[in-house]
């Protein structure tokens, strides 16, 4: 999906609808999750009203994200917004898994594709295989990390980088030192 380049400083609304549409629901049904008005959601989509906390946890866990990543949009200073990410600005994301920590380092969602910062810890591995109906490209900064793709095994070195395109894969860091990767994921999922 092609979506226009803008200027405009990036708003919970935006996300939430990147985030919804990412997840192939319509407005009426994230409503109906929520047990909330058409007409209110809307509104908070278009930034005329503004959610509670509770209404950002409800979201969040309509929209399988972190409470967090909802709560932390507006961490930029307003000339930023948009535009840069300071590294104590990036928000946290991802499924929770454990041993890993995600965030994202592209200003907002609702680009084409995202940007992801991934700390894997050391000894921590993807419990089972997981595809996703987009491509990928990961650039390994330090550590080491095994990857299987498409049940082929392959691990990783700083400097390498690797694609995903819908294969199933798995990753893990059997090693004593954290693994970061910076993902390129398109289109996007979080």
């Amino acid at each position: 999906m092609h979506r226009p380049f803008s200027s405009q400083p990036c708003s919970l609304g935006a996300d939430l609808r990147a985030l919804r549409k990412t997840r192939g629901l319509t407005l009426a049904q994230l409503a109906q999750r929520l047990g909330r008005s058409l007409g209110w959601l809307s509104q908070v989509e278009r930034d005329l009203s503004g959610p509670s906390l509770e209404d950002l946890r409800e979201i969040a866990a309509a929209l399988d994200v972190p409470p967090s990543m909802l709560a932390t949009q507006s961490r930029a200073p307003e000339r930023e917004a948009g535009f840069i990410v300071r590294q104590n600005g990036r928000r946290p994301i991802g499924k929770r898994i454990p041993g890993l920590g995600e965030e994202l380092l592209s200003p907002d969602l609702t680009d084409s594709i995202e940007v992801v910062h991934s700390t894997f810890a050391p000894n921590s591995r993807l419990p089972q295989p997981i595809s996703r109906p987009t491509q990928e490209v990961g650039y390994l900064v330090s550590g080491c990390l095994d990857l299987t793709i498409a049940e082929r095994c392959f691990t990783i070195h700083p400097g390498d980088s690797f694609r995903i395109r819908g294969e199933t894969f798995q990753w893990s860091n059997p090693y004593d030192q954290p693994a970061v990767v910076i993902w390129i994921i398109a289109p996007p999922i979080y």
